[in-house]
Formats: C-alpha cells, sequence, structure tokens
C-alpha cells in the first residue's frame, strides 16, 4: 500500500532547505511518494472562489514555492521514494516546454517521476499567464497528446492541433519510464472523471466521504470499460490537508478535522474499499519542520502499523 507525503512549499514552508530535509526525512520514515502541488497567486479581489471550505484562499498559499523545481530538489535528497505533483497546472505551459522538463525530472530521479496534472481553479491565475480560461478541457486533451508525442521520441516526432504544431523533429531525450512516466489527473465533473478513465493511469482526488468516492470509481470505471481498458489498474489518490486535534471530533468532520487516529481510520477505510493510496499534507497543522516530520512520522505508523 503506498503511503504518500505533501513536500514543505508553502505558507511558512516556502523554503527549499525545507523541501530537502523532510523528504530525506519522509524517506527514511517509509514514505512510498511525495508529492507538490500548484499555485501561482493569491488575487485581491479574486473571481474565483476558493472549492474548500467558506470559499476563501488559505492565507498559506500566499507563498508558494514551483512544484517542478522542489521535485528536483526531492529527487536530489532521495533515492527510492516516487516523486510527483498533486495538482500541476499543466495549461500554463507549452507542452512541448513541459515534455522537456518533465523528462528531465524524471531522468534526475533516475525514473521515479509520476505527472499529476489538473485544470485549476482560479481565473485570474488563468489571467496571470495569459491563458485562456475557456475551452480547459480542449486544450488538455492536446496537452496530453503533445506530451506523448515528445516523450514518443525518435527521429519522425510530430503534431498538428488546434493549439500546437510540432514540425516533424527528433527527439532523442528521453524520460527514464518507458512509453512514458505514469498520468494522473484530477477533476470531478462527468466529462473530468471519463478522461482519467480512458486516457489516465490515475485520479487524483481528495477524501471525500466513502460514498460519494463509490460514485466517482463507478463512473471512472465505467469509462475505462467503454475505452477498452482495465478499471482494475486505474490507481486512486486521495489527498487531505487536514487540522489534526488532539480530542476526538464529530464524524462528520473527518477527515478535514480530527485526530491523527480519526483521519487514519478514514484512509484504512478508503484503503479497504478501493485500494486508494493515501496522500498527507500536514502544512496545516505544523508550525516547524521538526513537527511536520513527528506528524508524517505519526500518519505513517497508523496507516502502516
Amino acid at each position: 500500500m503506498p503511503i504518500g507525503l505533501a513536500l514543505p512549499q508553502y505558507g511558512a514552508f516556502a523554503d527549499p532547505a525545507l523541501t530537502a530535509r523532510v523528504a530525506a526525512g519522509a524517506e527514511a520514515i517509509g514514505y512510498d511518494h511525495l508529492w507538490t502541488g500548484d499555485r501561482l497567486l493569491v488575487p485581491n479581489d479574486p473571481r474565483s472562489r476558493y472549492p474548500g471550505g467558506d470559499g476563501t484562499t488559505p492565507a498559506e498559499y500566499r507563498a508558494f514555492l514551483d512544484p517542478l523545481t522542489l521535485l528536483t530538489v526531492a529527487a536530489g535528497a532521495t533515492g527510492r521514494a516516487r516523486l510527483g505533483t498533486s495538482t500541476l497546472n499543466a495549461l500554463w505551459q507549452p507542452p512541448a516546454l513541459l515534455a522537456r522538463t518533465l523528462t528531465t525530472i524524471d531522468r534526475v530521479s533516475g525514473g521515479r517521476l509520476d505527472v499529476g496534472i489538473g485544470l485549476g481553479w482560479s481565473r485570474d491565475e488563468y489571467q496571470a499567464v495569459g491563458v485562456p480560461w475557456e475551452g480547459k478541457a480542449a486544450r488538455l486533451e492536446e496537452t496530453l497528446d503533445v506530451l506523448e508525442a515528445v516523450w514518443a521520441g525518435g527521429e519522425d516526432v510530430r503534431h498538428t492541433g488546434a493549439l500546437w504544431t510540432v514540425p516533424p523533429s527528433t527527439v532523442l531525450t528521453l524520460p527514464v519510464q518507458r512509453p512514458r512516466p505514469p498520468v494522473l489527473l484530477g477533476g470531478f465533473g462527468p466529462a473530468a472523471l471519463e478522461r482519467v478513465g480512458r486516457r489516465a493511469d490515475g485520479w487524483l482526488g481528495v477524501a471525500l466521504p466513502l460514498p460519494a468516492l463509490r460514485g466517482i470509481r463507478r463512473l471512472l470505471h465505467d469509462a475505462a470499460r467503454a475505452a477498452g481498458r482495465d478499471p482494475r489498474a486505474l490507481r486512486l489518490v486521495l489527498r487531505a490537508n487536514p487540522v489534526v486535534t488532539a480530542a476526538p471530533v464529530p464524524v462528520e468532520q473527518v477527515p478535514r478535522r480530527g485526530t491523527v487516529e480519526q483521519i487514519a481510520d478514514y484512509f484504512a477505510a478508503a484503503i479497504r474499499e478501493f485500494d486508494a493510496e493515501p496522500l498527507l499534507d500536514p502544512h496545516l497543522s505544523a508550525h516547524s519542520a521538526d513537527e511536520f516530520l513527528a506528524l508524517a512520522r505519526e500518519f505513517h505508523d497508523a496507516l502502516a502499523g
């Protein structure tokens, strides 16, 4: 059962030295996956509400380090754990350039990269990078097409689409993982879940109530079968950014809040039913690197014990 940890990246933990320290420490504890997220800015007058809580963007997001740079830092501090993005706003970059960057990280890490991609939720961030908010789904489909073409490599790499044209080219710098690094996609709507089942290696989700996850899994599996794929091969990565409490909280608050034991019990149930991969993010509960690692150890011991 793979267990994942979000690396220090934002708020008081926006320090690459902490990222390297926690990456090495988490691998020593036994974590199998280390993840980074992606935020660009926090607008003063947002046009999009944050998709959680009361809709207010967490203040910690005002300081946020680049996810791919931090994965390179983590690659140098570790030797076993897989490294992934949960999730990367891939549409902010031309896909041919993104393919080169991801290939480099896969090679630097010795083939340990998981490419987790989402569409994001902030119109303001899209405006800041000059990418249209409209047409995101089509842009993602073509982004995936370009990534796959470049990662395939060879002496006749080419792509012609509505948004990008890659002329017949030679690309010989390839990912270690063949035919490509695993690609996981986020999203909750029917179209997003259909895309996961049709062309991704798994779903990057959040720790929802188990009944909601049953419905999502059903849609994912239906889409995979319709595409002639094995639904059992799809990974389900469930992220929780909990506020850890000293005393137990009402069950309806778990896993958004709760004791380490309550949150671990939720994930144990998700693992049993869905073969889920837990991803714990201690940013909202830790106040120092020592506490970050201490919480990571508590969660790992509770889940692996």
